[in-house]
């Protein structure tokens, strides 16, 4: 082999690896997250700054990156074409073999296209892949100089697709932009990896649907309100406070309705222990109240920037009529599930029996009952209806108010309501067909 082929062969090698360095510089970019790249420049990891300043001007790069290959992809055409084939054209010649210059053409491009794709492609983007910010930062001061030195082209070639994409109309948009979605994708592979345990997943759920829960899926209902009558007389409003073991109360005369505001327990054990005399409505704290039509998340903004205000809220119809009250520790539950012993005398809302069945109070919200019986789907009329409680979706499927003992069944889930409390759904026995 002589001196010339050699030489060729090596220049052909070097172009490809150029075209390498060129496909992975290309695809470390674009696949690189601006947080993360953020993240590096405040730890003082050099040229993230410059990666960020590419990604922000992206017609730049791309233009530089894009002529180089084509520039390298066409010498290398003519490289492998006209001067190798050649040597092997001969060759072939020698042997008698017939279109000895077509299967010499033929196959000098069938042996740069393999290894252009794989070292020129392939292996470099899977590299860039594997760590694209770490990858984009060393190449940066190379893929920079590569733009200083070809701008007048890339200008003329970022004006044209800036003008093109113009005409089809496709706008810019920011990438890095991350979705509800995305993040719950990133939260599974997390899982999968074992980066990210399946008790954070409940939590990061329970928070995106903060926005999305109306009030009324936390709050303790009227009819479960304790309170505090005026009315009553002092043995009686002792006996409430001893008995309920809450930290605070709403004050009312005679109807729930007609609420004066709340007052806290420490309060009036403060005047017992004091020996003074026992004057409630001097205790008595103006509340939040809010629309039941609010959302949890809503709920939770005014609770923070209301200083002046106990925390809890006061839940009230159009017509200024309490439906409810919420307090922080419901939202906290909303978030990180129940939490046994904080201000709960109540008996637990779902109880597993015996023989596998489930007794389940009316008033369980929907989103946790799917959640505890691992339910992706959306139930029959969730969004139509609006409902909230397990007892909204029994009344919702069923289109009217059930008897004392009625049955039906759901996907793979038979449902039987066992206590009713007047026209109120009080407790449902579930079963598992399957």
């Amino acid at each position: 082999m002589s001196d010339d082929i050699i030489l060729e062969i090596s220049i052909l090698i070097i172009l490809i690896i150029i075209t390498g360095l060129l496909s992975m510089a290309e695809l470390a970019i674009a696949a690189s997250r601006k947080v993360k790249l953020e993240k590096m420049k405040r730890d003082g990891v050099k040229h993230a700054q410059t990666v960020i300043n590419l990604m922000q001007n992206p017609n730049e790069y791309l233009s530089s990156i894009q002529m180089g290959i084509t520039l390298i992809g066409i010498l290398t055409g003519v490289i492998g074409g006209s001067t190798i084939s050649k040597p092997l054209e001969t060759i072939l010649e020698e042997y008698n073999i017939p279109f000895g210059n077509i299967f010499a053409i033929l196959l000098v491009v069938v042996i740069t296209t393999y290894f252009t794709m794989v070292i020129g492609e392939l292996v470099p983007k899977r590299i860039a892949l594997n760590n694209p910010e770490k990858i984009a930062i060393k190449i940066a001061k190379f893929t920079t100089i590569l733009s200083k030195i070809s701008t007048p082209i890339v200008i003329i070639l970022s004006k044209s697709t800036d003008f093109t994409l113009k005409i089809i109309g496709s706008k810019k948009t920011e990438r890095d932009l991350a979705t509800e979605d995305e993040i719950k994708l990133l939260i599974k592979e997390g899982i999968k990896a074992g980066t990210i345990e399946k008790e954070e997943e409940d939590i990061i759920k329970r928070v995106f649907r903060l926005d999305e829960e109306k009030v009324d899926m936390l709050m303790t209902p009227k009819k479960d309100i304790i309170w505090i009558d005026l009315g009553e007389g002092y043995d009686k409003l002792k006996k409430t406070i001893i008995e309920s073991e809450r930290s605070i109360f709403p004050v009312a005369r005679d109807d729930i309705d007609n609420v004066l505001g709340v007052v806290q327990t420490k309060d009036i054990l403060s005047s017992l222990l004091s020996e003074e005399e026992l004057n409630i409505e001097s205790y008595i704290k103006k509340p939040l109240i809010v629309p039941e039509n609010l959302s949890t998340l809503s709920i939770l903004k005014l609770l923070k920037e209301n200083k002046e205000y106990v925390h809890i809220a006061l839940v009230v119809d159009e017509y200024g009529n309490v439906e409810g009250l919420i307090t922080l520790n419901d939202i906290l539950e909303g978030i990180v599930g129940d939490i046994p012993g904080i201000d709960e005398t109540d008996e637990p809302k779902i109880v597993k029996r015996k023989d596998g069945s489930w007794l389940i109070d009316g008033g369980f919200g929907i989103d946790n009952f799917k959640d505890f019986f691992k339910i992706d789907e959306h139930m029959p009329q969730e969004h139509e209806d609006g409902y909230t409680t397990l007892a909204g979706f029994i009344l919702s499927y069923l289109e009217r108010l059930p008897e004392l003992g009625e049955t039906f069944s759901w996907s793979n889930f038979k449902f039987e309501v066992v206590d009713m409390d007047g026209h109120i759904i009080d407790k449902v026995l579930i079963k598992d067909i399957e």
